[in-house]
């Protein structure tokens, strides 16, 4: 990966809005663990497969594909709380590392003046433990989660949140996703985006890498230059 920066922006500010699963980690293996313990009374088996297809969608539509559409709301609730609470036990107690490339754009974003978000159709406190395991507030000033919107991927809400808390334009922003969903929802915010090929082998972004270490110096320029 080459090393310069990129340009620091002279005009309006500009932003990039990360995803967290498959972009900044790898929190697969602990998801996985996590669910299988929690559905373990509910005598559901929880194959790979099947949870690779669910991963990254928001709790409720997930319990819904697995337990089925009549689960109820108070049920969902339960069971959601139950997984996402082992799920930052195991967080903490194994601890996490990001992917190839993240730190270096983390800051060289940082450094060039880009503002920075995390939109995530995670829970606030998973998001929490996540910053705190990594120490990673202070690239980011803005923060997302599935608790602060009423539609998970691919409404584009989740991005405009995060663009207008950013005080930045929806077409100033890139996207960073590794899902179909998240992508297609950061088209229809009017952004442009990075796809990461990381569980998917397919991405309709605009730029698509297998890794972010791939990402050439001026990728973040390209999509956004300081002068649109």
């Amino acid at each position: 990966m080459e090393s310069s920066t990129p340009g620091r922006s002279a005009g309006a500010p500009r932003a990039v809005i990360w995803d967290v699963d498959g972009t900044l980690i790898d929190s697969g293996p602990l998801h996985f663990a996590a669910w299988t313990t929690t559905l373990a009374p509910q005598q559901f088996n929880l194959t790979h497969e099947r949870f690779r297809s669910s991963f990254g969608q928001r709790n409720d539509a997930v319990l819904r594909g697995f337990l089925g559409s009549e689960i109820a709301d108070s049920q969902i609730a339960e069971i959601a709380a139950a997984k996402e609470a082992h799920y930052r036990g195991l967080l903490r107690e194994q601890g996490i590392g990001l992917l190839p490339g993240v730190r270096h754009w983390l800051e060289n974003l940082k450094e060039a003046g880009w503002r920075q978000a995390i939109a995530s159709s995670a829970p606030q406190a998973n998001l929490d433990a996540i910053l705190d395991v990594l120490a990673l507030r202070s690239y980011f000033s803005a923060v997302v989660s599935g608790d602060d919107v009423t539609h998970g991927k691919p409404h584009p809400e989740i991005f405009l949140r995060a663009a207008r808390m950013l005080a930045v334009e929806p077409r100033r922003c890139v996207v960073v996703e590794d899902a179909p969903a998240g992508v297609e929802g950061a088209a229809r915010a009017a952004m442009r985006s990075v796809g990461v090929l990381f569980a998917h082998p397919e991405l309709g972004a605009d730029l698509v890498v297998t890794s972010l270490e791939d990402l050439p110096a001026d990728a973040f320029d390209r999509l956004v230059p300081s002068s649109l």
